[in-house]
């Protein structure tokens, strides 16, 4: 028996790993934030459309990622496997990762400090987020299982408010009917508008695939595979319901207008249907929802820095675990979470960045584009996958026709959001400034390229094994069962 750390093997159910993967998308974020702008930067009606073709999208590029899944289950998965393909890409995925997770992470911190500076009416954005990073650093410290419980309240409370808002649009529609015209494909693709609400849409669901980070702490990989199918398509039904609530009670005439009116968002609709106590519920669920996706995103980037770490890939010391019967936490990474998104932060504010123009739309939009890139690599690395004679139980439709279609899918998904930037960052039109998101990703894909060379050459042993790290639970000591005295 070797002492080589694990996370809480076993403790991640299919219902736990349902709640984390949807709390990683904020679906109250998406209603008060995400569905307003789509319609105040677009005045597209088909936004409810959008949803419903992302959603379908996804869950072909999903596939491909779940099915290699079953036989690599890890808690970096992007990295493994894509390192059982080619170590260098493995790293080069780990490290657009952890970019990606990072900024969707650190993102949320002044959505967070802004909302509640206003709900409480005083302090300054970042005071609040300080206080929010210590939340959830602590929280950090336990195992997915636990946290997964205390977050599964919270999504329940904020999926009753979207289910109140959704009532209250329909049961008041502008033109005193609701219109199904929403769902039509007319609706969407107008002549140059289908691209960017379906680049917002996308980004809506960013993070829902993170759940594949706790393929190590699942009961199985079937528990995996059906709390991410579950998550992608509750999150694309609620969204379209939302967004054709909104678009109901706006009128499709007045969308654009509507929507860009302070006095005509989500929150207000719920006020004038429920009164101004349902408002500020709703609001403070906001702040949960908005947390409970920071902790979702900070317990991701901790599992990457575990794995790679104990593959020592990073520094050994970065894959230590809490121990106990409440153990298994990966205690290194949260730590490395927690200070980078400290120190990004930092810099933020020292350069004076105004929290909600900038930080929020930047670092959101990175993230969504380094999923989205993560996941069209891991379509294609899954075709590679299965021609080596890796999950030959698999069928053809699993090993050749959804790799291919999820990244062709990805490709051209790419392209849209690549080429309408500028709607998320809301910059001039011919403006060069969204380039500059293809900086970290591209110093993410050279440092990650850069250290598998230096691997391949000084250490050809752990290079070769890239992405094969978890040891079998039988040959390991678990540690949850570290204080038990015989």
């Amino acid at each position: 028996m070797n002492h080589a750390p694990t996370l809480a093997r076993y403790s991640m159910t299919g219902g736990l790993l349902f709640i984390a993967a949807v709390v990683a998308s904020s679906p109250l974020t998406v209603l008060a934030g995400g569905i307003p702008t789509t319609y105040a930067r677009t005045g597209v009606a088909g936004v409810p459309l959008s949803f419903l073709l992302v959603m379908v999208v996804l869950g072909v590029l999903m596939v491909a990622k779940i099915s290699v899944g079953r036989h690599v289950r890890h808690g970096a998965p992007f990295y493994a496997q894509l390192a059982h393909v080619s170590p260098a890409a493995g790293l080069a995925a780990a490290g657009v990762a952890f970019v990606g997770y990072n900024a969707l992470q650190i993102s949320l911190y002044p959505l967070l400090g802004v909302t509640m500076a206003g709900l409480a009416g005083t302090g300054p954005w970042w005071v609040w987020a300080g206080g929010a990073w210590l939340v959830v650093l602590l929280l950090g410290r336990h195992p997915g299982a636990v946290n997964a419980q205390v977050l599964g309240v919270l999504l329940a409370l904020e999926i009753a408010v979207i289910g109140f808002f959704v009532l209250a649009g329909f049961s008041s529609p502008a033109g005193g009917a609701v219109s199904a015209d929403v769902l039509m494909p007319s609706s969407l693709f107008v002549l140059g508008a289908a691209a960017p609400v379906l680049v917002f849409a996308m980004a809506a669901f960013a993070g829902v695939e993170s759940v594949l980070a706790y393929g190590e702490e699942a009961t199985s990989a079937r528990a995996v595979a059906a709390a991410l199918a579950a998550a992608v398509g509750v999150c694309g039904v609620l969204y379209c319901a939302a967004s054709w609530a909104y678009a109901s009670w706006l009128g499709l005439d007045q969308l654009q207008a509507g929507a860009a009116d302070p006095d005509r968002q989500p929150l207000d609709l719920l006020e004038a249907m429920f009164g101004s106590g349902i408002t500020v519920l709703a609001t403070a669920f906001l702040v949960t929802s908005v947390l409970a996706a920071m902790i979702s995103f900070h317990a991701t980037v901790a599992r990457y820095v575990f794995a790679l770490a104990r593959e020592q890939v990073l520094p050994r010391s970065w894959a230590t675990v809490s121990s106990g019967a409440g153990g298994g936490a990966p205690l290194g990474g949260s730590r490395v979470q927690a200070v980078t998104a400290a120190a990004v932060l930092a810099v933020f504010g020292v350069a004076g960045a105004d929290p909600m123009t900038v930080i929020f739309p930047w670092l959101s939009a990175l993230g969504a584009l380094c999923v989205l890139l993560l996941l069209t690599a891991a379509a294609w690395s899954a075709l590679v996958f299965f021609a080596r004679g890796h999950g030959r139980a698999e069928p053809p439709l699993v090993r050749r026709v959804f790799p291919l279609a999820g990244g062709v899918a990805g490709v051209f998904a790419l392209t849209f959001m690549a080429s309408n930037l500028r709607l998320i960052l809301d910059v001039p039109t011919g403006s060069a400034r969204p380039w500059l998101i293809a900086v970290p990703i591209a110093a993410a894909v050279l440092t990650g390229l850069t250290g598998g060379a230096w691997l391949r050459r000084h250490h050809p042993d752990t290079y070769t094994q890239l992405g094969r790290g978890v040891p079998q639970p039988a040959r390991v000591l678990d540690p949850q069962l570290n204080d038990i005295e015989v």
